[in-house]
Order: structure tokens, then sequence, then C-alpha cells
């Protein structure tokens, strides 16, 4: 075999590894075999040969015949989490906003058509309910239509396309032309606010963090229930997220 087939061979397999990796990413009380090969495209064999693979390097963990994501992987979390300026940089800033607003504050970066948490500091009133850093949130709702604003033109209308027409927590049906609206709201205003989207009962106010050059590298969010947060704190909060999302962009 020729060096580059060879390579090639090589990154087919490392994509179906990765492929196999993210369809446990999202079944976290695992699958069977057949349902990892119907779900990545893969014959049974092949999956299997990843799987097993994975599984001695402790990426993967098999009980009672149904695979899942496998301690090893926090090998790479932690890495991400203590390496990352992104993170290093939030924390701080994170500890100021949410002692200064009572908030709970987070910071989320996009991944595909999600995004995930990965800084968070509760306010004085912690939420009910956990959002571990590493949580896959949708990217129609809340903090993450900001990042999805910032998208090129054509992947904005792919997005929208992916992900229109859905329901909010409060049974809000949104369709393509709302979002579309939204995202250019967002755009012109510079900051995103949600109000039972994803929670009921809860009110957030989300701006973009900006590297130097301009790009956007997170989204920066406030939240609470909406006596926490009513709709007469938002104009304030703004301006209060978005300086912040300005220290923390500074320090990338």
């Amino acid at each position: 075999m020729s060096d580059v087939s060879q390579g090639a061979s090589t990154m087919r397999s490392l994509d179906r590894a990765i492929d196999v990796l993210e369809v446990l990413e999202h079944e976290p009380s695992g699958l069977r075999l057949s349902d990892v090969a119907r779900r990545t495209g893969l014959h049974v064999a092949t999956a299997q040969r990843i799987l097993a693979a994975l599984e001695a390097r402790g990426r993967v963990e098999r009980e009672d015949g149904r695979y899942r994501a496998g301690v090893g992987l926090l090998f790479g979390a932690h890495a991400y989490l203590t390496g990352s300026p992104l993170v290093q940089g939030a924390r701080a800033v994170l500890q100021d906003l949410a002692a200064d607003t009572g908030l709970t504050s987070s910071v989320f970066v996009r991944t595909g058509v999600s995004r995930v948490v990965i800084a968070r500091v509760e306010g004085s009133n912690p939420w009910r309910y956990e959002l571990p850093v590493g949580e896959r949130l949708p990217l129609q709702l809340g903090a993450g239509k900001v990042l999805a604003a910032v998208l090129d033109p054509d992947d904005v209308e792919r997005f929208i396309s992916a992900v229109t027409p859905y329901r909010t927590a409060d049974g809000r049906e949104v369709a393509a032309a709302d979002l579309r609206k939204e995202l250019d709201q967002i755009r012109e205003v510079g900051y995103a606010t949600a109000a039972g989207e994803r929670v009921l009962g809860h009110r957030s106010v989300s701006a973009p963090v900006r590297r130097r050059d301009s790009t956007v590298a997170a989204a920066l969010q406030v939240s609470g229930t909406t006596e926490e947060l009513p709709e007469s704190r938002v104009g304030v909060l703004a301006d209060t997220v978005r300086n912040a999302a300005d220290v923390l962009g500074r320090r990338l």
C-alpha cells in the first residue's frame, strides 16, 4: 500500500472512530452494537472493531451489552478545561458578573448546531436543576442564538433550515422567518434575550465574546428566574453583559 493510500485509510479510520464517539455522546445511557452501527452507517463488524479499540483505551465502556462513553474521555476534557485560555479567562469574569448581578453567569461555545457550557458560576439563588460544564444544549435557544447570529450567511440559512420549526418550553412555535428575524435583530443590537425558551419561568441575557480580531469565540450569559430578571432589568443587564464579554475578549 502506498503512503498516500495508507494515509487515507488512517484518516478514514479516525473519522469513523470519531463518529462512534459522537453517537455515544448523545446517548449517556449507552447503545447496543447494532444501534451504534445503524446510527454511524457502519457495518456491524467495523463498528465492533472500533468499539473494541476504544474500549481498550478507556474511551468506551461496556456493560450489559451496551456501550457508552468511557471515563478515559475525561482526560481530554480536563486538558481542555485547564489549558483553554477562554476557560481560564472566564473564571474571574464570571465570578465578578455573578457577584454584581446576583445571577448565574455562564460561557458557551458552539459545536455544530449545538452549544456547550464550558464555565459557570452560580448566582445568589442557584437553579433547582443542574447544568454541568460540558452539557450540550440547542443552538437555537437562549445564548445559542448569539453564536448562530454571527455565522456566515449561507451557514445561517443552513442552520435555520436544520432546526425550524421548533417549539420553545413555553409552547411558542418558531418558524424559519421568526428565527431569521430574531438573528437579524441580535446582530443589530449586539445581544440576545430569551424568556421561557428552554426552561419555563427563566430569562437570560447574552452577548458575544469577541477575540482581538473581532471573531466570536463564545457567548457570555446571565440567567435567572423571571422574578430575579424581570423585563425591566434587561436594558441595564445588556450593557453589563456586553461589557463583561468585552473584558473576557481582551484576555484572549
